[in-house]
C-alpha cells in the first residue's frame, strides 16, 4: 500500500493519450464516490475520481438537497397553520421567488467549486470527462476538450455512477419533452398545472412542493395507492394531505399516450381509457435506471445498462478489483444507504490491498448489513412518512411469525401540543419468536425524527423486554413507543 502515483507516459499538446497508475480508481464523483475516494485516501492509498458531470452527483444538484429545500417551507407552513396564535399570521401564500432562490443556494446553483476544493483536500486527483472501463482495472477518460487518459488500478475500480429517471416508452413521450427529477428539482418557473405520473417518492414529494407553490397538481398512479413499498395507511394519509392540499390524486389509471407540438405548448396526457387531461409540465416519475450503458461493462465479461451484482462488502461477484457502490447496485436506492455502503466498500479496498482478511467481528466493518434488515427512509410530504425494516406484507411474504400493533399519534399528548388537529399513525412490527422489532412505520408530521430511534431498535434486535426501559421524555411525540409497547403487552396478554 504506497499510495504512490505513477506517471507512465506524458502527454503532449496535440492530445496523445497519457497513462497514469493509482491505487484505486473512482468512477462517479456523487456523495458515494466522494466517500470511497475518502476512505482509501484515509487509508493512505492513492485515489483517481473520474466524473462528467458536477463533482457531488445527483444529490448536491437535482435531488436531496434541491428537493428538500423546496419542501421544508411548504411543511413549515403547513406545521404553523395548526398552531393556535399563529395560524392567522401563515394564510397566505408561500414566497415563490424567495423558496426558490432558497432552493438554488442549497444547489451551490449548479456550481461544484465547493466540493471540487473538498475532493482535493483529502489527496483525491480529479479527472473531468466520461470514464469507461478498458478491461481489467483500467479506465480510460475522454475529457471535454478532447483530451484522454488511461488510468491503471493496482487494487480497484469503484463505480459510483448512481441512476438516471427512465422516461417510459409511450407514444409521444420523449418528445413532449417531460419534466423528470431534475427538471422537478431545478424549474426556475412553476407551472400553472403539473401532470404528475407516479405515486413513489419523487411523484408525492414534488407533488406536494409544486402544489404548494401554485400549481393545479394532478398525480395519476397506475396502481391502487401511493408509496406502495410502504405499509398501506401511509399512503392514504399522504393521499389524503395532497387532496386537501388542493391537488388531485388519481389511482388505478394508466398513461397511453403523450401530446405536444414541438415539446413546446400545453401537454396533453392520454389515458388508456381516452380521457385527455391538459396542463403546462408533465412530470414522468415512474422509476430509476442504473447508469452503466456507456462505462465499458462489456470489457470486462458484464452487460451494459445492468445493475451490478455485489456482495456485502460491494465487490462485483465474480470479480476480485471491481466494486459497485450505491445506487448502481440496486441494494437500497438511498443517498444515505450509497454513503453507509461506500464506507464500508471503501474500509474493504483498503484491508484487502493490505492483504489483511475482511472483519468480521460485532462492527462489521467491511459488510454493509443495513441493506437487509435496516433500510429507513423519509418521504418529506405533509404528512411525513417514515419507515425503518420490513412492513408486515414483507413480513409476512418472508414466512416470518409476525404482528402488526398500531397506535393513533393523535392519542400521544405530545402530538396535540404539536399541532392542534394532529393526524397520524405509527406501526411496529415484533417478530414473535425473538420479540424484537423488525419494522416500523410513522405517518405524520415531523415524525422523521423518530426514525432513528427505531432503526437502532430494529439494527440493535433490542429484546423488547429491553426497550420498555427506554423511557420517553414525556410530552413529545416519541412517547408513541410507550404506547405501541403496552398495546403489544395487553394483545399479548389476551392470547
Amino acid at each position: 500500500m504506497t499510495g504512490r502515483v505513477d506517471s507512465v507516459d506524458s502527454v503532449d499538446a496535440t492530445g496523445a493519450v497519457d497513462a497514469v497508475e493509482y491505487d484505486v480508481v473512482v468512477v462517479g464523483a456523487g456523495p458515494v464516490g466522494e466517500n470511497v475516494a475518502d476512505g482509501a485516501r484515509t487509508a493512505g492509498l492513492s485515489v483517481a475520481v473520474v466524473e462528467s458531470e458536477l463533482i457531488g452527483g445527483e444529490c448536491s444538484y437535482w435531488a436531496c438537497m434541491p428537493s428538500k429545500a423546496l419542501l421544508r417551507p411548504v411543511t413549515a407552513r403547513a406545521d404553523a397553520r395548526r398552531v393556535p396564535g399563529l395560524r392567522q399570521s401563515v394564510q397566505g401564500p408561500l414566497d415563490v421567488p424567495a423558496v426558490l432562490a432558497h432552493r438554488d443556494s442549497y444547489a451551490s446553483h449548479w456550481k461544484d467549486d465547493g466540493q471540487v476544493d473538498w475532493l482535493e483536500s483529502v489527496g483525491a486527483h480529479i479527472y473531468r470527462g466520461q470514464g469507461r472501463l478498458a478491461g481489467p482495472k483500467q479506465v480510460t477518460v475522454e475529457g471535454p476538450g478532447g483530451e484522454r487518459h488511461t488510468l491503471t488500478a493496482r487494487h480497484a475500480v469503484a463505480v459510483c455512477t448512481g441512476t438516471r429517471a427512465v422516461v417510459p416508452g409511450l407514444p409521444g413521450a420523449v418528445d413532449a419533452k417531460p419534466w423528470t427529477s431534475r427538471e422537478a428539482t431545478s424549474a426556475q418557473q412553476v407551472p400553472g398545472r403539473l401532470v404528475v405520473v407516479g405515486g413513489g417518492v419523487v411523484g408525492v414529494e414534488m407533488a406536494t412542493a409544486w402544489q404548494a407553490l401554485g400549481s393545479q397538481v394532478t398525480v395519476l398512479v397506475r396502481g391502487e395507492g401511493l408509496l406502495a413499498k410502504m405499509e398501506p395507511f401511509a399512503g392514504e394519509l399522504v393521499a389524503e394531505g395532497l387532496a386537501e392540499a388542493g391537488a388531485t390524486v388519481r389511482t388505478g389509471v394508466s398513461v397511453a399516450s403523450v401530446e405536444r407540438d414541438g415539446g413546446t405548448g400545453p401537454v396533453t396526457v392520454v389515458l388508456k381509457d381516452g380521457e385527455r387531461i391538459e396542463a403546462d409540465e408533465i412530470l414522468f416519475a415512474t422509476g430509476r435506471a442504473p447508469r452503466t450503458d456507456d462505462i465499458g461493462l462489456e470489457t470486462v465479461g458484464l452487460t451494459a445498462g445492468d445493475w451490478l451484482d455485489v456482495d456485502d462488502s460491494c465487490l462485483v461477484r465474480g470479480s476480485d478489483w471491481l466494486y459497485g457502490v450505491g445506487d448502481v447496485n440496486h441494494r437500497a436506492l438511498m443517498t444515505h444507504q450509497g454513503k453507509y455502503q461506500a464506507r464500508i466498500a471503501g474500509a474493504a479496498i483498503a484491508t484487502r490491498a493490505q492483504g489483511e482478511p475482511l472483519a468480521t467481528g460485532p462492527w462489521g466493518e467491511h459488510a454493509a448489513t443495513a441493506d437487509h434488515a435496516a433500510v429507513p427512509q423519509v418521504v418529506f410530504t405533509d404528512p411525513e412518512a417514515a419507515a425503518v425494516g420490513l412492513s408486515l406484507a414483507e413480513a409476512e411474504a418472508a414466512g416470518r411469525r409476525v404482528r402488526a400493533v398500531d397506535y393513533d399519534l393523535a392519542s400521544v399528548a405530545g402530538s396535540g401540543l404539536y399541532a392542534d388537529g394532529y393526524r397520524g399513525r405509527a406501526r411496529m412490527v415484533v417478530d414473535l419468536d425473538r420479540e424484537i422489532v423488525i419494522g416500523a412505520t410513522f405517518v405524520g408530521p415531523a415524525v422523521g425524527e423518530l426514525l432513528h430511534s427505531a432503526t437502532v431498535a430494529v439494527t440493535g434486535e433490542v429484546p423488547l423486554d429491553r426497550l420498555w426501559h427506554a423511557v420517553p421524555a414525556y410530552p413529545t411525540i416519541s412517547e408513541v413507543w410507550l404506547r405501541l409497547l403496552e398495546t403489544y403487552r395487553a394483545e399479548a396478554a389476551k392470547k
